[in-house]
């Protein structure tokens, strides 16, 4: 049966930009702290410490501000009788189709921030040299029902999936 080439259908949560925006600051906000305070602590160092203050906060705080409501136009998922649709990437787009038939695994992942914002991700292992499809930034409770589903579709489909 042929995949239907289309885009999928369903966005991830609304609450995966607040969370991308959390992560990028999490990345962003320690090297600046770190840098201010010595800058602040260490006189004869302020010079070369404190310019590089904007130079990671700036360029941080806009990614955190722009990308992730871009990344949400863009993340999209969708689960068919025949497959898992993925579509992802901010530069470098991707659209990942796994057919059910190979679907080893299907996971649940929930991180810190994940948990924090009731979010979780969906990882589906394949035979597939490619790897794993994620779909990252669902709702947890949605993300357990897609997983039942996956797995018991998976297990009802022939074969061992290799």
């Amino acid at each position: 049966m042929q995949a239907d080439l289309r885009p999928p259908r369903h966005p991830v949560d609304r609450r995966a930009i607040r969370w991308w925006a959390v992560q990028a600051l999490v990345w962003v906000l320690p090297p600046v702290l770190v840098l201010g305070l010595l800058a602040a602590l260490i006189a004869p160092a302020r010079p070369w410490l404190l310019p590089w203050v904007p130079v990671i906060g700036v360029p941080g705080l806009a990614y955190a501000l722009v990308v992730p409501a871009r990344r949400y136009r863009i993340h999209r998922w969708e689960v068919t009788d025949e497959a898992v649709y993925t579509a992802s990437g901010w530069l470098w787009r991707k659209w990942r189709v796994a057919p059910m038939s190979r679907i080893q695994t299907v996971d649940t992942v929930r991180g810190p921030l994940q948990q924090l914002f009731s979010l979780s991700g969906v990882q589906v292992t394949t035979a597939s040299a490619a790897g794993s499809i994620r779909i990252h930034g669902l709702d947890r409770h949605v993300a357990a029902t897609l997983v039942e589903h996956l797995t018991a579709r998976a297990q009802a489909v022939p074969g061992d999936a290799t």
